[in-house]
């Protein structure tokens, strides 16, 4: 708001009501450094900020425009699962979370996959969107996995994960908890086929996901500075009674400490997956893929 809409705006209301049409949401901060950051600049850097290199976190449409050649796919539909089976209530009822979250994101759960070209080749990309209840896997996302693996079976294809998530949905219960093993099986389906199955871990991606699907691919790929692991430092350290080592957790100590296998800038993410796809299936790796 500026000192026009503070103080004029309310001896004019009509004015304004018919021709203020300039969003109040122009500029963004970066949560790590303060930077204030034009929002189309914003998406020019697929919400990178220009000062830090703080990779911010971004939904499935970003994640395919930016993955997929020329931004082109296709979404593949995923199989309906029971509406909240076990008719759970905490302080609000599950329903009604559910109800909420798809009207906020405009999405039915949290994971979407889509089939493209990445590198000039066939690929089939799942998203696991943190912004949808925290990504977190219950039925509807572990059927999606499941979807993703049997469309990249289907299609002769290799498979590529990118995971963010804050644990399992506990209004599921254990049918949450269900949907890893159930991934698992559609992994090891993928391996015994000899597709490549990628997973790129962005920030955050925890609890069931890193014990499931999470840490099963062929090739593990993190973000810079991306959380990553099964409990958070903060229940780790009360439980240890321990201070933990700068870093802990995240992407560049997991490196360091051979978890992950490298860690990628957001840019240069399509050239090292298009190279990663030809390497494991015997083909030329593409030009300008980074080293």
């Amino acid at each position: 708001m500026n000192w026009i809409k503070n103080f004029v705006r309310p001896r004019f209301p009509s004015v304004f009501r018919e021709h203020d049409d300039t969003p109040d949401n122009l500029w963004e901060a970066c949560k790590k450094c303060g930077e204030m950051i034009f929002h189309r600049d914003l998406e020019n850097l697929q919400k990178v900020c220009p000062g830090c290199d703080h990779h911010m976190r971004i939904g499935a449409k970003e994640r395919f425009d930016a993955l997929f050649d020329k931004g082109v796919y296709e979404l593949i539909d995923l199989p309906d699962v029971a509406h909240d089976p076990l008719k759970f209530k905490d302080q609000k009822k599950y329903a009604e979370r559910l109800k909420d979250a798809r009207a906020k994101s405009g999405d039915k759960d949290a994971v979407k996959v889509a089939k493209g070209d990445l590198g000039g080749r066939p690929a089939i990309i799942a998203v696991q969107d943190f912004h949808f209840m925290g990504g977190s896997l219950g039925m509807a996302a572990g059927e999606a996995v499941v979807t993703a693996g049997q469309a990249a079976l289907e299609n002769n294809a290799p498979l590529i994960m990118v995971a963010a998530a804050g644990g399992a949905r506990m209004q599921e219960g254990i049918l949450s908890l269900m949907q890893m093993p159930r991934t698992t099986v559609i992994v090891q389906q993928l391996r015994e086929r000899g597709l490549p199955y990628l997973v790129v871990l962005t920030d955050p991606t925890t609890g069931g996901v890193t014990a499931s699907y999470g840490m099963l691919g062929d090739v593990h790929i993190a973000e810079p500075g991306a959380l990553i692991g099964f409990a958070g430092p903060r229940v780790i350290q009360d439980t240890i009674k321990e201070k933990l080592p700068e870093g802990f957790q995240r992407a560049e100590y997991l490196l360091e400490h051979g978890m992950v296998d490298m860690v990628v800038h957001r840019h240069d993410m399509p050239a090292t997956l298009a190279r990663l796809i030809d390497l494991l299936t015997g083909g030329r790796a593409p030009e300008g893929a980074p080293a």
